[in-house]
């Protein structure tokens, strides 16, 4: 047989041990990505040169450069100028550099959508800037980024599988383990294509709530 149903059941527990380490670092990295890609958001939209253009590179990098390499560049690069770090922190920074720069366009362009006349009634009533954004203008930009920002923590899920490929001890790379120990791939790849779509899944829904949520408040 193609797939071996037996091995499955028997590996659920060994391959499950390691879910903490995928959404770990998907969860955790999303949190701290969405921190950084608002300050990114802002600096983008600044019009001053010494924030605009410094962000503008660096989302361009981040958007341009594979995950992959990024994770080998941190893990497998800096021990060539001196710095190691353990797998499961350059995952964490990996994923969170680069998340950032896709939720700051998220967030940019939410901003932007967000009605003009909001802006200028909360001015006419004297409101400094800081208060207009945290109070006004990002609780409406949150509500349009929702949507986008659900489609972002799913790729992370599935994308926290490249951890594997720097030794982190994730879903992905405990079934690996097992596929080379029972000469079979197939039903383990089989095997974690169901975990991930069981997760992404799962995120599916929680998205679909908050939309509903916002969307009645």
């Amino acid at each position: 047989m193609i797939i071996d149903f037996s091995l499955i059941l028997k590996s659920i527990p060994y391959v499950l041990s390691g879910l903490p380490y995928t959404l770990g670092i998907s969860l955790l990295s999303f949190m701290v990505g969405n921190v950084f890609a608002i300050i990114l958001a802002f600096m983008r939209m600044s019009q001053k040169p010494w924030l605009k253009y410094p962000a503008r590179i660096y989302i361009s990098i981040m958007r341009g450069v594979p995950m992959l390499v990024v994770l080998f560049i941190l893990y497998f690069g800096l021990p060539y100028v001196g710095v190691q770090l353990p797998a499961l922190l350059c995952a964490f920074i990996g994923f969170s550099c680069v998340s950032a720069a896709y939720m700051a366009e998220i967030f940019r362009s939410s901003i932007v959508a967000v009605d003009k006349g909001q802006w200028e009634a909360a001015r006419s009533l004297g409101l400094p800037q800081k208060s207009i954004i945290r109070r006004i203008i990002l609780p409406q930009a949150m509500r349009i980024a929702v949507a986008p920002l659900g489609n972002v923590i799913i790729d992370m899920v599935k994308s926290s599988s490249l951890a594997a490929m720097i030794t982190v001890p994730d879903i992905f790379q405990n079934a690996k383990i097992i596929g080379g120990r029972e000469y079979d791939y197939m039903s383990m790849y089989i095997l974690i294509a169901l975990i991930y779509w069981t997760l992404s899944f799962t995120l599916e829904l929680l998205e679909g709530y908050l939309e509903k949520r916002l969307a009645t408040y």
